[in-house]
């Protein structure tokens, strides 16, 4: 649907309303798990939001189109749960930022993708959201009646039917309280320096990482969000381009203090869900990030209240879960889900995809 408007630029780009509507529809997501983990690691927030806003505005610029720019869920809800330590988060997003680029450019996603199978790849989304749910239960004790606060707000809001937005809300009101106790921020431009929060560290755990996000990736961000482009824009975009846009992504944003990143193809739905339709709501979002990394001061952050991360953290794990078990169906597939889920919530996510593609490479047989 076209958008009349009274800025609209020669490369097709609008800055419309509806646009600026659009560009929340991908902060819905990104912006609480950037919070958490920013309240629950070393990560520098104004160097991570610095990365989002580039990218957001140069893939915008580059596909025509309000292109998701999410964090990598799986590694940053281990990151936030206290399964990987930045350095491991560092060397993860570097490691999948290369085999995105490599996979991508060889044109092997298509291909990868059908050897994982997806209900090992929702199991995965499964695990993360169990393992981000038990984090939130945590954070709420944190305080109850705060905890039932968040949670009221979010409720009236669903009931009104206001679901997405009602986590900026929260987001808005945790801010307000955190600007209370430590006060208005000084604006500040992040300093210019290599892995200004740590040095990548290699271990056990961020390969596991690596490679349950690898399998999350090329269903969710890649295959998926290109099918997206063609049913929700009546564009062709190629898997395995996106793939390399990705790698290209990751592989620049981590050394100056960014966090993994993909295209999901959630966050492309949800700004076409708020109104955006070309990658003008892209450029508006980038701008905004780059400007909230002027004031994204860590003891802003700090103060946020713990309780309310939880209520955040609820609401995004309870997304990511039914996303991860919705479009499945049949009860051997359903069985896979769960397995990888509770497999990956009891031991770890890596061994979890592991024994999924097995089983399912052996009942294929």
């Amino acid at each position: 649907m076209a958008h009349s408007s009274p800025l609209k630029t020669d490369s097709g780009l609008e800055f419309t309303p509806s646009e600026v509507t659009g560009a929340l529809g991908d902060s819905v997501t990104v912006l609480p798990l950037l919070v958490a983990l920013a309240a629950t690691t070393a990560i520098s927030l104004p160097h991570v939001l610095v990365g989002f806003g580039i990218f957001q505005i140069v893939w915008g610029l580059y596909y025509g189109l309000p292109l998701s720019v999410e964090p990598m869920k799986a590694l940053v809800g281990l990151a936030i749960v206290g399964s990987l330590s930045y350095p491991e988060l560092a060397t993860a997003g570097l490691l999948a930022g290369a085999v995105l680029l490599a996979i991508g450019r060889l044109g092997f996603v298509d291909r990868l993708q059908r050897i994982v199978g997806e209900p090992v790849v929702r199991g995965v989304q499964l695990a993360v959201a169990l393992l981000l749910l038990e984090a939130a239960v945590g954070l709420s004790l944190e305080s109850v009646p705060v905890a039932a606060a968040g949670f009221a707000v979010v409720a009236v809001l669903a009931i009104a039917g206001y679901r997405q937005p009602s986590v900026l809300v929260v987001l808005g009101i945790g801010a307000i309280a955190a600007v209370a106790t430590a006060g208005v921020p000084t604006p500040a431009a992040p300093r210019l320096t290599l892995f200004p929060a740590g040095a990548p560290s290699v271990s056990g755990a961020a390969l596991e990482g690596t490679v349950a996000q690898l399998g999350m990736t090329l269903g969710n961000a890649a295959i998926a969000t290109a099918l997206l482009c063609g049913d929700l824009y009546d564009r062709d975009v190629s898997a395995d381009d996106l793939s390399q846009t990705m790698g290209v992504t990751c592989l620049a944003a981590i050394p100056i203090g960014g966090v993994p990143m993909c295209h999901g193809s959630g966050g492309l739905a949800g700004k076409y869900a708020f109104g955006a339709r070309t990658g003008g709501a892209n450029v508006l979002l980038g701008v905004g990030y780059l400007a909230l990394a002027l004031v994204a001061a860590g003891a802003l952050f700090a103060a946020f209240p713990l309780a309310l991360l939880g209520v955040l953290l609820v609401v995004v794990a309870l997304e990511l879960g039914r996303a991860a078990v919705a479009p499945v169906s049949g009860v051997r597939s359903l069985a896979v889900v769960a397995g990888v889920g509770l497999v990956g919530v009891a031991v770890n996510v890596g061994v979890a995809f592991a024994l999924g593609a097995g089983v399912v490479w052996l009942l294929d047989r």
